[in-house]
């Protein structure tokens, strides 16, 4: 596998309020005005058609916390471009690469599952956690951009006969994990012109 990518594009959504930037080998299906509820419904892929990140707004952001399961934490990193004014006493959004489950499943299956994207739960201080909530407080609602780790999409070394959560954890010392991690902690709000909706 090669290095990270070095040529980057920026992307702003068809309503003009966020920007990210990917890969140039990457593309951005932009679907305007198709989304069901309305809001962007954007997704990411590789330059293997493969999808690497969905981006949606409008999304409703409520959660109980119901069964808590074992927790991992593979990586995060403050997203403070999101933080909404006047917010100071909320969590602040953060990127995080997350799971929770049977370290031992050999594939997801409810409740194992790993997952890349901004949450604003506060972070997780024991073994045991609730289920996953990557979503951020986005005008009207609530937004979400990452998606499940999924071998099959995001390319992963090492034995295939590996544990699904070991499989993410080495997912995580990819160049494609950290063009993934980059374009996502790249998520801000929008500045300047809106581009043209990708084909």
């Amino acid at each position: 596998m090669g290095p990270p990518s070095s040529d980057w594009k920026t992307f702003t959504t068809s309503d003009g309020t966020l920007s990210f930037d990917y890969p140039a080998t990457w593309s951005v299906k932009d679907p305007a005005g198709q989304a069901p509820l309305g809001g962007e419904f954007v997704d990411v892929v590789n330059a293997a058609g493969k999808q690497m990140a969905a981006l949606r707004t409008n999304v409703v952001t409520g959660t109980e916390c119901g069964d808590q399961q074992p927790y991992l934490l593979i990586d995060s990193q403050p997203m403070q471009a999101l933080t909404e004014p006047g917010s100071a006493d909320q969590n602040g959004p953060r990127y995080v690469f997350e799971a929770r489950g049977d370290f031992s499943a050999a594939q997801a299956s409810p409740p194992t599952i790993a997952s890349y994207g901004i949450t604003m739960m506060p972070p997780e201080t024991g073994p045991t956690a609730c289920p996953m909530f990557q979503l951020f407080l986005w005008p009207p609602s609530g937004a979400l951009f990452g998606q499940a780790y999924n071998p099959a999409n995001n390319t992963t070394p090492g034995d295939p006969g590996l544990p699904y959560l070991a499989k993410a954890k080495l997912y995580a010392t990819t160049a494609e994990y950290q063009d993934v991690r980059k374009m996502i902690t790249s998520l801000r709000p929008a500045k300047g012109p809106v581009s043209e909706p990708a084909k």
